[in-house]
């Protein structure tokens, strides 16, 4: 049996956490030792919506790869350059693997830009049917055996460690811990290397640009505050965040979001 051990840190990404609370339930587990260099985490999500309408969730994607189970459409979904929705009904649980940014290019064989916005079939990674494989992991009884038999699959296809992952980890990790990187031209002198060189890398290995990274990282940092704080200056978040203006941040936000930052505020206060 597999030991468990949950995500200690709060989830990000989920657009109105507050509304998906009351619906579903979401686990994240870390991954085994064997796999912790090529996978952030597992993540679960289970619904019971009998008698109720169907739900459509939005997410804001990392710059991540998932390998996703799920008997609507089992695949490896690219990174999503915009937000991602999936409407849910009835009944169902659907299992993921997130990859750590820059951990599919060694899978894959490939830049990693030519799978963003697109999915592939599992088959074509792990050497299985799909349909074999979905039965494999969604056919477990429980989280412990659906994350045990994800990471049997995936074990088996597993690639040499490429030191490149590493690189990339630490860059993405200098820009989580200081939200006053907020130009690419910054990025590149933090990580040592001229801009260029960081947009080639990016382009191979994580499928898309480090402007679109930061970016995101912002916004999803926005989304939260707003989620779960009280009394958020939206003008000075939008500073802080690095936009020019007000204007262009609320932009961003409900592009991304589907709602203005301040309804988006009440909307998850309630």
């Amino acid at each position: 049996m597999t030991d468990l051990r949950d995500v200690a840190d709060k989830p990000k990404g989920v657009v109105d956490p507050l509304a998906f609370r009351q619906r579903f339930r979401l686990n994240r587990y870390q991954p085994s030792d064997a796999l912790a260099g090529v996978l952030e985490h597992h993540w679960i999500v289970e619904w019971d919506l009998r008698g109720q309408p169907p739900y459509t969730q939005r997410t804001l994607p990392y710059p991540c790869v998932n390998l996703v189970f799920d008997r609507r459409q089992t695949a490896v979904f690219g990174v999503m350059s915009g937000a991602f929705e999936t409407t849910l009904a009835e009944t169902g649980r659907v299992i993921g693997l997130r990859l750590r940014p820059g951990a599919f290019r060694a899978f894959f064989g490939k830049p990693v830009r030519l799978l963003t916005d697109k999915t592939l079939p599992v088959s074509d990674v792990l050497g299985i049917g799909d349909a074999q494989a979905e039965e494999m992991v969604l056919g477990a009884p429980d989280d412990a055996g659906m994350v045990s038999a994800a990471e049997t699959l995936l074990l088996r296809v597993l690639p040499p460690p490429d030191p490149l992952v590493e690189r990339i980890h630490s860059i993405l990790q200098s820009l989580q811990q200081d939200a006053g990187l907020t130009q690419v031209r910054d990025l590149a002198e933090r990580a040592g290397m001229s801009e260029r060189t960081l947009q080639q890398l990016f382009s191979e290995y994580v499928g898309v640009t480090p402007k679109w990274v930061i970016r995101r990282y912002r916004l999803h940092e926005a989304a939260d505050q707003l989620a779960n704080g009280v009394g958020v200056d939206l003008a000075e978040l939008a500073h802080g965040l690095g936009y020019f203006d007000q204007a262009h941040f609320t932009r961003d936000f409900r592009r991304l979001v589907g709602k203005a930052p301040a309804e988006y505020r009440r909307a998850n206060q309630a």
